[in-house]
């Protein structure tokens, strides 16, 4: 059968395909597996026990209408901006904790933050009606996996290789930490011939768990503005919800910047509900899209998470239960991590600043870490190899882009004591020679 190129395009093999396939086999598979490669939130009983109650009551609940809410949130369609209701819950939570002034206009709703981006990098990048074919500038590689395979056709990505340096961390070595080249950045053909049609980044940064500080973020806001193309900040596992980030950072707007969220990381993944803050007529954008590829955003989600939001809730839910475990999963990993391979300081830790993974550094190791995941799939426990990461960089010299691999901390401890075994039983036979 042939498929046009769009279909062969999107029937290719990709990064992000990989992760949830192998995501959705390990948990379809009735063996054993240490599963440390995807990016499922963890179940958290505290936060599940809020959820388990909402949903009770909105079962038992009518709104206004004397509808059944549960029923009406799934039985009828939203408009294409996405659920009023919803949408308005949101406007009032953004402003009263960000005075932002904010209105209905500026905010749409997506099936899930992917679905967001797919969006947002095929409105700013590939041909406009000037004639430029346009990028997505990422200023941090490595990156989201997720958003390489984005575009509608061919890639359309620049990026910058990131400045490394060595750091402590909780007053011990054997960590680094990825900074934006701005020397590099500013010197990019592509940014001053105006051929980029905007900035792109997450924060804290999937997958390595950086978090770009205010400073290099105000920069970022100050090039973007220079050239007259959006700031597009990636808040899945941001501020104000679910908050993973483990150091002092402020949260911006203005109509320059596009603020997207996500339900999935506060730990309702399945309701797939995005959240994009824009200026009204990038939000009309989304809405147009919305209605030709969904006809309508899903409305669960936000019967979910409404009340939440409401009153603020949503927040101690981050704060006090989200963000702590996460704490306690990424201490009791690195505390694995540092005594399996206590004997090979050529092994480091990117510094854990937040998000749900940490990222391991094999420096000089023999093999890709793209043949590292197939070892140790074979062996029962699944990583991501970095490759996929480092999304508009010529990663063909660049030996480092093989030489890590994303760990997700959001298992069982049990899980990650063996997962972490298994890692270091395999690296430490790599680096003797004695597998290929």
């Amino acid at each position: 059968m042939q498929f046009s190129k769009f279909g062969e395009k999107f029937t290719q093999n990709s990064g992000i395909l990989q992760l949830m396939d192998d995501l959705g086999n390990a948990l379809a598979s009735d063996q054993p597996t240490n599963m440390l490669g995807g990016g499922n939130p963890a179940f958290i009983k505290e936060v599940n026990e809020v959820y388990l109650k909402i949903l009770n009551n909105i079962v038992a609940s009518e709104n206004d209408l004397h509808r059944n809410i549960a029923l009406d949130s799934v039985a009828n369609y939203a408009t294409p901006q996405g659920d009023v209701g919803f949408i308005d819950t949101l406007v009032d939570f953004f402003n009263r904790n960000y005075d932002w002034g904010l209105t209905r206009e500026n905010i749409a709703l997506t099936n899930g933050s992917q679905n967001a981006f797919f969006y947002l990098f095929n409105l700013f990048s590939g041909k406009y009606a000037d004639g430029h074919d346009k990028a997505i500038l990422l200023p941090l590689a490595p990156e989201y996996i997720g958003y390489a395979d984005a575009h509608v056709d061919d890639s359309h990505f620049v990026a910058v290789e990131p400045a490394i340096d060595d750091v402590s961390h909780n007053g011990e070595t054997g960590f680094f930490k990825y900074r934006v080249d701005f020397d590099k950045l500013n010197s990019l053909p592509a940014l001053q011939n105006g051929d980029i049609g905007a900035i792109c980044c997450s924060r804290p940064t999937n997958p390595t768990g950086n978090v770009l500080t205010d400073d290099e973020m105000a920069q970022l806001d100050k090039i973007a503005q220079q050239y007259q193309i959006p700031l597009i900040i990636d808040n899945a596992y941001g501020m104000p919800f679910p908050h993973i980030i483990h150091t002092d950072t402020t949260l911006t707007w203005h109509d320059n910047i596009v603020l997207c969220f996500s339900l999935s990381k506060i730990g309702l993944a399945g309701v797939r509900t995005g959240i994009v803050v824009a200026r009204p007529e990038i939000v009309k954008a989304i809405s147009s899209l919305n209605a030709i590829i969904n006809l309508a955003p899903t409305r669960f989600g936000g019967a979910i998470v409404k009340a939440l939001l409401a009153n603020d809730t949503i927040q101690d839910l981050s704060l006090n239960h989200i963000r702590p475990f996460y704490a306690k999963q990424s201490a009791f990993a690195i505390g694995l991590l540092k005594q399996t391979f206590a004997d090979l300081p050529q092994v480091k830790i990117h510094k854990p600043e937040g998000a749900i993974f940490l990222w391991i550094w094999f420096k000089d190791l023999p093999i890709s870490t793209q043949r590292l995941y197939q070892i140790l799939k074979e062996k029962g426990t699944l990583i991501i190899p970095s490759e996929h990461f480092f999304v508009g960089l010529d990663t063909a010299n660049y030996r480092h882009a093989h030489e890590c691999i994303r760990m997700s901390i959001a298992q069982h401890d049990d899980t990650l004591a063996k997962g972490i075994a298994c890692i270091g039983d395999v690296v430490k036979a790599v680096y003797r020679g004695e597998m290929v």
